[in-house]
């Protein structure tokens, strides 16, 4: 298997995923509100599928010493330079997860269940524990358990998987239908446009192509390997799914309420 392969196998989930009612159901500033409020954990739980990549691809520890692959290496370092300290519209210094911060508080979404939530697993609660402390939706605690079952495998071409075709791969194609579904002209979401126009320039424009080399790099001539990275990337994909189906039910309940 290769690549090409690869992707051509996922062809009818990520169509799915790019054709997915929530897109359309994005009708008002409410709906983006909640949309927001659940995602926020997927913005938050990509950061570890990261770090732990950096763990195994590149060397923190003291002393230090060379890397086996410097092309991957520098791929990882990058993106950890532009995911924990790109720089916002206002030309400062800020991770893509501050970011959103930044734009749910614009227009006015809460952010009290991910900072309880973080909370909680700054005092050492499990990922569980603090999802049912904080009363996190069923979707949204299914997308980011997945997350850590994979990172907890410690296998490096397992988590780049979730990380490419879960996470880089999808990005441009899923961020550019939430762009032109939701009413992102407003000014109330020019801090959202701008992190939505952020994650399409790089991850379609860098991140994405070097994240498929780098899946190339850690499954070379193996065909166990490429295997397990086609499963793991149909999972990652169906996850993503499935927590766009639970906030759409959310946004839907929410309509029926109103009415």
């Amino acid at each position: 298997m290769n690549i090409i392969q690869l992707e051509s196998e996922l062809t009818s989930l990520r169509a799915e995923l790019n054709n997915h009612k929530l897109y359309r159901a994005l009708d008002t500033i409410e709906d983006v509100q909640v949309f927001m409020e659940q995602h926020v954990f997927a913005v938050w739980d990509f950061m570890s599928l990261l770090k732990a990549l950096q763990n195994s691809l590149t060397n923190i520890s003291v002393p230090w010493t060379p890397v086996s692959n410097s092309a991957t290496s520098r791929f990882i370092n990058e993106i950890v330079l532009g995911e924990e300290s790109d720089i916002n519209e206002l030309g400062e210094p800020k991770s893509h997860y501050e970011m959103y911060i930044d734009a749910m508080l614009q227009i006015g979404s809460s952010t009290t269940q991910i900072e309880n939530f973080l909370s909680e697993i700054k005092q050492g609660k499990s990922i569980r524990e603090a999802s049912v402390l904080v009363n996190l939706n069923e979707a949204t605690f299914k997308f980011i358990e997945f997350t850590f079952k994979v990172i907890d495998t410690k296998e490096t071409h397992k988590i780049a998987s979730a990380f490419t075709f879960g996470r880089e791969d999808v990005i441009p194609d899923m961020f550019f239908q939430i762009i032109n579904q939701s009413k992102t002209s407003d000014n109330t979401y020019s801090k959202l446009t701008y992190y939505l126009n952020r994650h399409i320039e790089l991850d379609g424009d860098e991140h994405g192509p070097l994240s498929l080399k780098m899946i190339e790099e850690l499954c070379g001539n193996d065909a166990k390997k490429w295997e397990e990275t086609l499963e793991i990337s149909k999972l990652a994909l169906q996850h993503r799914i499935a927590l766009w189906d639970g906030i759409y039910e959310l946004i839907s309940s929410n309509k029926t309420v109103e009415v």
